[in-house]
């Protein structure tokens, strides 16, 4: 399973009665992949569960994750969307598949070697160790 799809149980049980505004009806909202912020999240998510998947010591810090999943679907709320239009875009095999290539390509170009341990938990650690925002996902365990 997929970080995206992993994502959307979440995405979707936090956001069940959550009110937000939304943008004036008749107003069609852009495509979720092209707002940049939801698509670079959920690619820190994407990268982040393949790291965790594929190195031992590395864990997801699972009450981070939740929470930004839940801005996340506050945002897509806000933007417009549906929880509809959300659990299509989650579901969507070709977003899917775009996604996974994204996050391959980011792994590949930061040293990580698919079969190699070593190589995602460097990669994690030093995402830990710099703070960024796929860093505050994970934990050393």
């Amino acid at each position: 399973m997929t970080a995206v799809a992993a994502l959307r149980p979440v995405l979707l049980a936090l956001g069940l009665g959550l009110a937000v505004s939304a943008p004036a009806a008749g107003a069609e909202p852009a495509p979720l992949r092209e707002d940049a912020h939801i698509d670079g999240r959920l690619l820190a998510a994407a990268i982040g569960d393949e790291i965790r998947r594929n190195c031992p010591t590395i864990s997801e810090r699972r009450w981070v994750v939740r929470a930004e999943a839940l801005k996340l679907y506050n945002r897509a709320i806000a933007l417009g969307h549906t929880r509809r239009s959300i659990e299509a875009y989650l579901d969507d095999p070709e977003a899917r598949a775009a996604m996974e290539r994204r996050r391959d390509a980011w792994l590949a170009a930061n040293g990580v070697v698919a079969g190699d341990a070593d190589s995602y938990c460097r990669a994690g650690l030093r995402e830990i160790d710099q703070g960024s925002y796929l860093g505050s996902l994970m934990r050393v365990d």
